[in-house]
């Protein structure tokens, strides 16, 4: 039964923020319903923006999520930049406050800036976060730079490069980790896409960080000094250099929140410093921090098209249900570059261990599974995404490591490898 409530805000109108307005109505929610963004603009779909947006398929335009139903209040182009618990109010940068019974945090990230204000003022040092910076990247792009450099070899960073490859660019990626999304699946399985890279064209840079940018005499970037002495002439600059969670606008509310998210319990209740439950107030998405029980009750946050779909979900059911439900979906992310989709499953960033399950990396075509502590916790598949579904029922059933799959296709003698993440991450 859906409890007594007038009015919910939903502080982000990004994906999460979408998913949770769409499930408050199908929940039954029939009161107020207010999103606030800080974007000028309805929710649009995110993972476009650094393939098909830039590479010309797709224009930033045609990016709408379908129009939440039923009646519903916007407020957009104002950013959040306070929140008075004990009043129940949200405080927005033109000064307005806008009250609630509850309220859902799903604030997101941004893109992290180049450090340097000076280099970031050059014309050509660009981010993709949004769709107007997908926009003025395409243009940027379409204007053909000789060289396009980018910084930073996660998911977007290659995605970005691999988008630069497909229209024809020379790109130079500079990544100061063993391999690109070495971040995300290790430097063992990173090792291969650091290949598949070098095999598309693009000069690959491992170990390396950009030291300086120099500008030319009207303000446009033109050339990037390495760490390691060398100096390329470029015409643009990809900074992909990670994401900032929206969280400085909760300082001094009495909630959890820092620069490594919103802290919640598992059913997307928000937590003050304490531990307890701020009451009426939730968090979804890629701003949330929360108890996963792959990680055996330790805190994740994702910045996953999926989990922000789901949780934003889940957080609206909690808001309006006194029976709560626990955000426990098992997380999974994709990703299409150079010619490959890449899917993933599971938590593989907790791993120790790392092995080639199924299919061989020299074709570009395989499953590679994660373990941690002698147990499943994620599997990576390349051009292979139907068979994920059976590693995903061993994770959550708690499988041992290395699994045990019987599979025709599976390498002659598999062992496992370290899996290659950092040694300073946090578990």
């Amino acid at each position: 039964m859906v409890s007594a409530v007038d009015r919910i805000v939903v502080v982000g109108a990004s994906l999460a923020g979408w998913s949770a307005a769409n499930a408050l109505r199908g929940e039954g929610f029939t009161g107020r319903l207010t999103l606030i963004g800080d974007e000028a603009c309805e929710p649009y779909d995110r993972p476009p923006l650094s393939k098909a947006v830039l590479s010309g398929r797709l224009g930033a335009d045609q990016l709408w999520l379908p129009r939440v139903d039923g009646d519903v209040e916007w407020l957009l182009g104002t950013a959040a930049t306070g929140l008075d618990v004990r009043a129940r109010e949200v405080v927005l940068a033109d000064g307005r406050r806008v009250g609630f019974d509850r309220l859902l945090v799903a604030t997101g990230t941004r893109a992290r800036p180049w450090p340097n204000p000076a280099e970031r003022g050059l014309a050509g040092v660009r981010v993709l976060r949004d769709r107007d910076d997908a926009a003025r990247l395409r243009s940027a792009l379409a204007a053909r730079p000789r060289r396009v450099l980018v910084v930073g070899g996660g998911f977007t960073g290659s995605e970005v490069a691999s988008s630069c490859r497909e229209l024809g660019l020379d790109v130079t990626l500079v990544h100061r980790g063993p391999a690109p999304l070495s971040g995300a699946i290790g430097g063992a399985v990173g090792a291969v896409f650091a290949d598949v890279q070098r095999d598309a064209g693009v000069d690959v840079r491992l170990g390396t960080t950009v030291a300086a940018l120099d500008g030319d005499d009207v303000g446009r970037v033109r050339r990037a000094r390495l760490s390691d002495g060398d100096v390329l002439d470029v015409d643009l600059v990809v900074a992909a250099l990670g994401s900032v969670r929206n969280t400085e606008w909760l300082a001094g509310s009495g909630v959890a929140a820092d620069e490594r998210g919103v802290r919640c319990d598992a059913a997307c209740r928000v937590l003050d410093p304490r531990g307890a439950v701020v009451d009426g107030v939730f968090a979804a998405g890629d701003v949330a921090r929360w108890p996963h029980p792959l990680h055996d009750g330790g805190l994740v946050s994702l910045e996953h098209w999926g989990n922000a779909v789901e949780q934003g979900a889940t957080a609206a059911h909690n808001a309006v249900h006194a029976e709560t439900r626990a955000h426990t979906a098992l997380p999974a992310f994709w990703s299409d570059q150079f010619g490959l989709n890449v899917k993933s499953v599971g938590l593989p960033s907790l791993a120790d261990e790392v092995m080639i399950t199924q299919g061989s990396p020299a074709d570009r075509e395989f499953v590679a599974a994660y373990g941690r502590g002698g147990r499943l916790v994620g599997a990576l598949a390349v051009d292979s995404p139907r068979v994920l579904d059976g590693y995903a029922a061993l994770i959550e059933a708690r499988a041992p490591f290395p699994p045990v799959l019987n599979a025709p296709d599976a390498p002659g003698d598999p062992a496992p490898v370290d899996a290659g993440f950092p040694a300073s991450r946090t578990r």
